[in-house]
């Protein structure tokens, strides 16, 4: 590379390209190390000199920046597109890449905005919370909101006995329990019925599942089943019409079959 004494004609140092250009010189340094925009000649006191060419190639590589290439691909893809359809192709899969991160940014925020709800609403700061209900968003669970209402206990033995797939999978199956409950009740099904005992049979194997035996649990889902302040109108509605079924279904199940979950480990009275 030409090693000029005197900055000539048609050059411009580097602090002169990032005025003209709108960057920074630190960018253009950058640039020059990793090798993407490397100056025509430099002058005698060893300052980077630009030509008109080198301000071209800077302006192609702010447009393609603008339009979210990384550095890399403009370094070592881009410069050798030979055709229209290469060209085109590399800008297909850029606003691929593009839509996907404005899917990304949109769950974010939604995330957000319900996070801030829930904060006003639970009035305390429980990073540990904001955590589950953040993890619960991403899940696209629709329970998330119900997480401020168990104790700090609880919440880490759900964590220690589900990940997150099988504890998906659990909330689901309760949905579905929950469903039934409401539709057996709108059919006026009599919970003492074969199908409502059915019912119930298959709800106290789901709190088996989730208690393991462990009445604290228990007593926690209890109390759970029981809330209604801090939900929505449809949410207050949906859990009163699913206890109205479950509560006699089950307390009649265990009636039968001699359970008190509250004394030992499930045993007879």
């Amino acid at each position: 590379m030409e090693n000029i004494k005197a900055i000539p004609e048609g050059y411009m140092t580097v602090g002169e390209v990032a005025k003209h250009m709108n960057t920074t010189v630190r960018t253009l340094q950058y640039y020059h190390k990793e090798g993407i925009l490397i100056p025509s000649a430099f002058s005698e006191g060893g300052r980077r000199l630009y030509s008109d060419k080198d301000i071209i190639k800077l302006h192609q590589i702010q447009s393609m920046k603008y339009l979210g290439f990384s550095l890399d691909d403009i370094k070592n893809r881009l410069v050798v597109l030979d055709t229209p359809d290469d060209v085109a192709q590399a800008l297909t899969e850029q606003a691929d890449g593009l839509r996907e991160q404005i899917r990304r940014l949109s769950e974010t925020l939604n995330a957000i905005e319900a996070l801030k709800a829930e904060v006003l609403q639970i009035q305390s700061v429980d990073f540990t919370k904001y955590a589950d209900i953040i993890i619960n968003l991403q899940m696209k669970n629709e329970y998330y909101h119900l997480i401020k209402h168990f104790d700090q206990n609880t919440i880490e033995e759900i964590r220690s006995r589900f990940d997150q797939e099988s504890g998906k999978q659990y909330l689901e199956m309760i949905e579905s329990l929950h469903q039934q409950a409401i539709d057996l009740s709108a059919a006026s099904v009599k919970p003492e019925s074969d199908v409502g005992q059915e019912f119930a049979k298959n709800f106290w194997e789901m709190i088996q599942t989730f208690t393991e035996g462990d009445m604290t649990l228990l007593t926690s889902l209890i109390e759970f089943a029981e809330i209604t302040y801090g939900l929505d109108e449809q949410w207050k509605q949906r859990q009163t019409a699913a206890n109205r079924f479950i509560e006699p279904s089950l307390s009649i199940y265990l009636t039968t079959l001699g359970i008190n979950p509250f004394e030992g480990d499930y045993v007879n009275d």
